[in-house]
């Protein structure tokens, strides 16, 4: 059993092994990088990525980040399409390759039946003088001096090395096609990422029954109405214009500060120019502001006019933070 401070050297070691294996990437960002980034561009087709074993496994990550990138990607098992899955390659399609020694039986098979159809073949490979790097199109190295696994073995540093390589093409292509980030919530509409890139102020606020007073309203009317709005706070209007807004803790502090209530109105206790924010703004931006001016409420308002109020617990509730 190895002692604790073996364990954390040994991790120690594994990061640093790994790190020079990315560092290392930067020697082989060249022309067939540039090309292969300018051929998936241009192409009408998609992306299919193949390998196998561990190679494999960074491939259907890769068609996940290209996927969700704006990248159609498809995986095919190197294996599986030397028996029957070939039929996923059709006319148009990039086939990205990926394999440490270039040499494995299943590639070799692999590889001229590709050819035959025709499509273009891009290697992610760790091997020069292999035969996936002789027979591609173009080839992304991804070599490294050694795996992190203390036999030298077990594939490491060298799927780091792929799937940091997949990164930089995807990052590449999401550049070159002008993806925005209206493009990317339309791959992630689901959980928090998906809700802060398409969740407006609007989509929350327009469920609320908006809490308004005038300048003149008494205590009375101002507590039954925040109260019967259910937001803790209530905007103070003139003409539809926003000039203040009372929350429960203006509230808490006028009955600090005065022993009547009989005599004073909306304007002797509201805040005067409250933050607000227009009803077609990301709910994310409303959240950003509450937060840095730890407040829980936002005034919401549309073309300059009154809309209506949202709160910090709705947008938590929403899922976008």
């Amino acid at each position: 059993m190895k002692t604790e401070k073996q364990i954390i050297n040994r991790a120690k070691t594994v990061i640093n092994i790994e790190r020079d294996a990315i560092n290392g990437l930067l020697n082989f960002i060249n022309d067939d990088f540039v090309n292969s980034v300018s051929l998936i561009s241009k192409s009408n087709g998609r992306v299919i990525l193949t390998g196998i074993g561990k190679s494999a496994n960074i491939a259907q990550k890769i068609v996940a980040t290209l996927n969700s990138t704006g990248t159609p990607s498809i995986f095919m098992h190197a294996a599986d399409a030397i028996h029957g899955d070939l039929g996923i390659v059709q006319k148009n399609d990039t086939v990205i390759c990926i394999s440490k020694s270039g040499n494995t039986p299943e590639i070799k098979v692999l590889i001229p039946l590709i050819k035959r159809l025709g499509n273009k073949i891009i290697s992610i490979v760790g091997n020069q003088s292999s035969y996936l790097f002789e027979n591609s199109d173009y080839s992304l190295l991804t070599i490294v001096d050694k795996e992190a696994c203390p036999n030298n073995l077990a594939p490491t540093s060298s799927t780091t090395a792929q799937l940091v390589m997949g990164d930089a093409l995807a990052v590449c292509l999401l550049e070159n096609r002008g993806f925005t980030n209206e493009d990317f919530a339309k791959y992630h509409p689901g959980g928090s990422l998906g809700k802060k890139l398409y969740t407006r102020v609007k989509d929350i606020a327009v469920s609320n029954n908006p809490p308004m007073v005038s300048e003149n309203t008494s205590v009375k009317d101002i507590i039954m109405e925040i109260s019967s709005k259910r937001l803790g706070a209530t905007a103070v209007i003139d003409n539809n214009n926003i000039i203040g807004i009372i929350t429960d803790g203006d509230l808490r502090r006028m009955m600090e500060n005065f022993d009547s209530f009989d005599n004073i109105s909306a304007k002797d206790i509201m805040g005067k120019n409250p933050k607000h924010i227009d009803y077609n703004e990301m709910a994310v931006s409303a959240f950003n502001i509450m937060e840095s001016h730890n407040i829980t409420q936002l005034i919401v308002s549309k073309n300059g006019n009154y809309f209506g109020m949202i709160h910090l617990h709705e947008i938590i509730k929403e899922g976008i933070i």
